[in-house]
């Protein structure tokens, strides 16, 4: 008998003790964004460690992706549940938002009380352009990435119209384009073949530890099962929902912690495509609907995003934040401000959870389904989309001070008054993308030139 040299033999699966370490360090370490995070998970659990094979990996990050929420921090949840079940995926999942959490609360706190002193307002004046080309390179890399011939171009194309000239809602926009994929495979099944999701490390299908466990029976958890099922559901969904219910009864319905947790909570379940595809909605919720804000102290929250570890959906707290800390009631408004923004973190991720323990047994059975993968192409493509009408958005808010809706054919897009464009952000964008685009120039390195940048023209303008 041929016995297979040791670099093919599939490792044990870790300690727990271990693993706490490892998500832990990738909690720290998970800057750029969900590609840069999917790939630091790439290196420490698939090439470094071997807990998961290379084919196992992808099958779960492309379902993550069809998941509301983001699909990072999922995935890490996912893996941590296969090698350890519910504990493990606590683990993961929790380690992965934690420190972004806490670097978010003390940046909001120091945003709402500083953000008035005149460096202060300069610095983010330049990081306002940092972030329109950050979004920018979204759109490019995630095209390259979907959109693979003239039919998920016109998806995406369907998708910028709907949201942006016909105001359909963001979930209609995501459903319809998940319906598209799933009805277009049964009759030109090429056309929808997926792009190719996740981050390839160019090395050959290994077996891991999970593979090793599947092999020798260990994986019961991941087989499907109605009655647990059943007892996610009867235990997550009141550890989710219970405290919005709890502060609407204590609160009343109109209150800012209800308006947070009832409209976070229905954010978390409609979150496709990630954390850009649905701040345009988030934005116009919380400056158009809510009032918590102002256009441009979402592209601050999204640049306070951006330069901390974790998912980029944690700018939620940020709003969360601000609108807790403007509407204190009778409490400090630090200390509600604290409060919101827990909230919005609570609602927001606890179903992170919900999805991967409920779901994760039945797509785990659900490999190779191609109509599945098919909807997500689509949905993928409609995302594009979507992250352009983003991009348009923080665009006019960017450079011009003033916007206003304009009728047009029984239309009302949003358009920018020509006369009030704001030269100097207008070159400090322009810098940032060609930084970003041409240079190559990092997202900190673009962060930190383009506030310092505004901080110089505070300063040249007296």
């Amino acid at each position: 008998m041929t016995v297979p040299p040791d670099h093919e033999l599939p490792p044990s699966a870790p300690p727990f003790g271990e693993a706490v370490r490892v998500w832990a360090k990738i909690g720290l370490l998970s800057f750029g964004g969900p590609a840069g995070q999917i790939a630091l998970m790439h290196k420490e659990l698939v090439e470094d460690r071997r807990w998961i094979g290379e084919q196992r990996f992808l099958h779960a990050l492309n379902y993550c992706m069809l998941l509301p929420g983001p699909e990072a921090q999922q995935l890490a949840t996912y893996i941590g549940w296969l090698l350890h079940r519910t504990a493990g995926g606590l683990v993961a999942g929790l380690l992965f938002v934690l420190p972004g959490a806490l670097v978010m609360l003390g940046l909001s706190a120091l945003y709402a009380v500083y953000r008035h002193v005149p460096l202060v307002e300069a610095a983010f004046f330049g990081i306002k352009a940092a972030v329109l080309a950050v979004v920018v390179q979204a759109v490019l890399r995630i095209g390259r990435r979907a959109l693979g011939n003239r039919l998920m171009v016109v998806i995406a194309a369907a998708a910028f119209v709907g949201i942006y000239l016909l105001h359909l809602p963001f979930p209609l926009i995501i459903a319809l384009a998940g319906l598209a994929g799933w009805i277009g495979q049964r009759y030109a099944p090429g056309l929808f073949a997926p792009a190719g999701a996740g981050a390839k490390g160019g090395i050959a299908d290994r077996p891991g530890a999970v593979d090793a466990m599947f092999e020798r029976g260990e994986l019961a958890h991941a087989d499907p099962s109605g009655r647990r099922a059943l007892r996610v559901i009867a235990t997550c969904l009141p550890l989710w929902l219970g405290p919005v219910l709890l502060l609407w009864a204590i609160t009343g319905s109109s209150s800012v912690w209800t308006q947070l947790g009832a409209f976070f909570s229905a954010m978390a379940v409609v979150t496709f495509g990630g954390a850009y595809a649905v701040l345009a909605y988030v934005a116009q919720a919380a400056v158009d609907g809510f009032g918590w804000m102002q256009p441009g102290e979402m592209l601050d929250g999204l640049g306070l995003a951006e330069t901390t570890p974790g998912p980029l959906i944690m700018v939620v707290q940020f709003v969360g934040f601000l609108a807790a800390f403007r509407n204190p009631g009778g409490l400090d408004p630090l200390l509600a401000g604290g409060l919101g923004a827990a909230l919005t973190t609570w609602v927001t991720f606890a179903p992170c959870f919900f999805w991967i323990f409920l779901g994760a047994p039945f797509v785990e059975s659900l490999r190779g389904n191609r109509a599945l993968a098919a909807s997500l192409s689509a949905i993928t493509a409609a995302v594009v989309g979507v992250i352009l009408n983003l991009a348009l958005w923080f665009a006019l808010h960017v450079v011009f001070r003033q916007v206003e809706s304009v009728d047009i054919l029984g239309l009302r897009p949003d358009l920018p008054v020509p006369g009030s464009i704001d030269w100097a952000a207008a070159a400090l964008a322009a810098a940032a993308l060609v930084a970003t685009l041409w240079l190559r120039a990092g997202m900190f390195t673009t962060l930190a030139g383009c506030a310092l940048a505004g901080i110089g023209l505070r300063l040249l303008a007296g």
